[in-house]
């Protein structure tokens, strides 16, 4: 288990070492998954990351299996396990509430760890998003490549979540135009931010694209933007308060 988890890490080690400046908890998003949370006072945050959206006020246990991750959670009082969602080192029903933030597309197994996160919690949430609405996206139009990418061909929607979880509830998640949290599609009215080196690192749909689609459509939304190309069709973004890029908050259990 302990070469699964390394494998599993392996991509964050590469790609997530810019989170601790890019992926800040949104008090918008935090807001919406605290709610979702009910009266659960043990919590086990599967694929937690840097630690965003974790509730300070209820007993937490995180699961990551990215030692650079685990790096960036400085300030967070829950205990790390290095672990995968697919094997999860608890007992069954060892907590009130599954957690998992935007990382179920990553898991190489998503209907094994869905069915960890029942086994392990009488109740989940689950932060994902919606692939269709996600492919809405206008960034797609300059990184079309992305949607080749392993976690992106058929991510866990609702339906997969209904097949492994007793899902009763779906929640849009409406994205801030002044989001903080620098997710796939946290800068829709801001698109300046694509071109920033750091805040693509900071998004595993870019960090993992290959070199030359990365530069081809960085260098293509670039000229667009001082041309007033991008403006002139997605302009009256910028005005808008909120977005539905596809995230959504399952609550089942």
């Amino acid at each position: 288990m302990a070469a699964v988890t390394a494998a599993a890490g392996a991509r964050y080690d590469a790609i997530g070492r810019t989170y601790g400046r890019t992926r800040r908890e949104d008090p918008h998003v935090a807001a919406q998954v605290h709610a979702a949370l009910g009266d659960a006072r043990t919590i086990v945050n599967v694929g937690a990351g840097s630690g965003s959206y974790e509730p300070a006020d209820r007993a937490v246990v995180a699961v990551e299996p990215s030692v650079q991750m685990i790096r960036q959670r400085a300030g967070r009082p829950a205990p790390v396990v290095r672990g995968v969602a697919e094997a999860l080192p608890f007992a069954d029903g060892s907590f009130d509430l599954a957690l998992a933030v935007l990382t179920a597309h990553h898991w190489t197994d998503a209907a094994a760890g869905l069915g960890e996160l029942a086994r392990v919690a009488a109740r989940q949430v689950v932060l994902y998003f919606e692939p269709l609405r996600n492919r809405d996206f206008w960034a797609i139009e300059y990184f079309p490549a992305a949607l080749d990418l392993p976690s992106e061909i058929d991510p866990p929607g609702e339906r997969l979540l209904a097949e492994h979880l007793d899902l009763h509830e779906v929640r849009p998640v409406l994205v801030p135009r002044d989001c903080l949290d620098g997710f796939g599609v946290a800068f829709w009215a801001r698109p300046e931010a694509y071109l920033d080196p750091d805040v693509q690192s900071g998004m595993s749909w870019l960090a993992m694209l290959p070199a030359d689609d990365l530069a081809r459509g960085t260098a293509a939304l670039r000229a667009d933007l001082a041309s007033g190309a991008w403006d002139r069709r997605h302009g009256h973004l910028r005005t808008e308060d909120v977005y539905d890029g596809g995230y959504r908050l399952a609550l089942a259990g």
